[in-house]
């Protein structure tokens, strides 16, 4: 695999007001792989009201994590990235996760909050940070049809089309679903408090990935000297569920990089462990290279049950 850019990577290729693509290399070895990173953008569109200052709005960005997996991956595979912040409307959500109580009207269908629209961060935000409202009246329930119409629906045909190309090419596909989350969790998330590894790895309990891809992928990312956690604290959410069918030999995980590892978290500026990081994913996915072809045509074991929930 070449060696990975160091420099930042501007995602120019915009083919969508949804999102930005960085196509494989045409002409270069290529990847049975799909990369996607669904907060990475970092503007709020000026025509939307907000009462949430912007230094809360910017904490749930997921800072350069487009970038570092495009340099990672160096061309042998496409990165797609939304054009659109996550807390205008959450790509990782169910279409139906939606806090009726945001709204200024009965939504037209059935919804199913879950207990992260409880939390104030379903599909649409209601909390930028503990105690930090998003807006200040009630959204209009043609507001929220259009951000799943301009931005939520494309975002996900995009990936659903590259990952269908991906496996109809090689007949086998590996979708990474990238993140970052904040080294300590807060008072929003599960692990309030709580120290984080350097990487988190999801499938959701086997639902979205076989085992031995997601144990494949953490070992290999723990001979790169990381500190690698399976399912804890993320256990995945809607990419993964809906893109990851294992017994098509298409597996999708969920990757959480650690922040601390390659920015200052206040800032959002890159640190030298930008680099190391860079070089790690990357060795990671020359590994894995000479893998993917015997782990994503393997058969498919019956899945466990998940944990129950203490």
């Amino acid at each position: 695999m070449a060696e990975p850019n160091l420099n930042p990577l501007p995602m120019t290729s915009a083919p969508s007001p949804a999102y930005d693509l960085l196509p494989a290399r045409a002409g270069g070895p290529q990847l049975p792989l799909v990369i996607d990173s669904p907060h990475s953008w970092p503007d709020w569109p000026e025509d939307v009201p907000t009462q949430a200052p912007w230094a809360a709005i910017q904490r749930s960005w997921d800072a350069h994590v487009d970038a570092i997996w495009a340099q990672a991956v160096a061309g042998r595979a496409p990165v797609l990235s939304a054009r659109f912040h996550r807390s205008l409307i959450d790509a990782n959500r169910a279409r139906d996760d939606i806090d009726p109580a945001m709204l200024d009207a009965p939504w037209p269908g059935p919804l199913a909050p879950s207990d992260k629209s409880e939390r104030g961060f379903g599909l649409i935000r209601r909390l930028a940070l503990p105690g930090v409202p998003m807006y200040h009246q009630a959204l209009p329930v043609s507001e929220v049809e259009r951000r799943i119409k301009v931005c939520y629906d494309p975002y996900h045909a995009a990936l659903a089309a590259l990952i269908e190309g991906t496996q109809q090419r090689f007949g086998h596909c590996l979708h990474l679903d990238c993140h970052s989350m904040k080294s300590v969790g807060n008072a929003m998330n599960l692990d309030a408090g709580r120290a984080r590894p350097d990487v988190v790895v999801s499938d959701l309990h086997g639902q979205s990935a076989a085992t031995e891809v997601t144990q494949a992928v953490a070992q290999l990312l723990r001979a790169q000297g990381l500190c690698v956690s399976i399912n804890d604290p993320y256990e995945g959410a809607e990419l993964i569920r809906r893109h990851g069918q294992p017994k098509r030999h298409c597996h999708s995980l969920q990757i959480e990089l650690n922040r601390a590892l390659y920015m200052d978290e206040s800032l959002c500026t890159l640190t030298p462990g930008h680099g190391r990081l860079v070089q790690a994913l990357h060795r990671m996915l020359e590994a894995l290279a000479g893998e993917l072809p015997t782990l994503l045509q393997a058969p498919i074991q019956p899945l466990l049950a998940p944990p129950e929930t203490p």
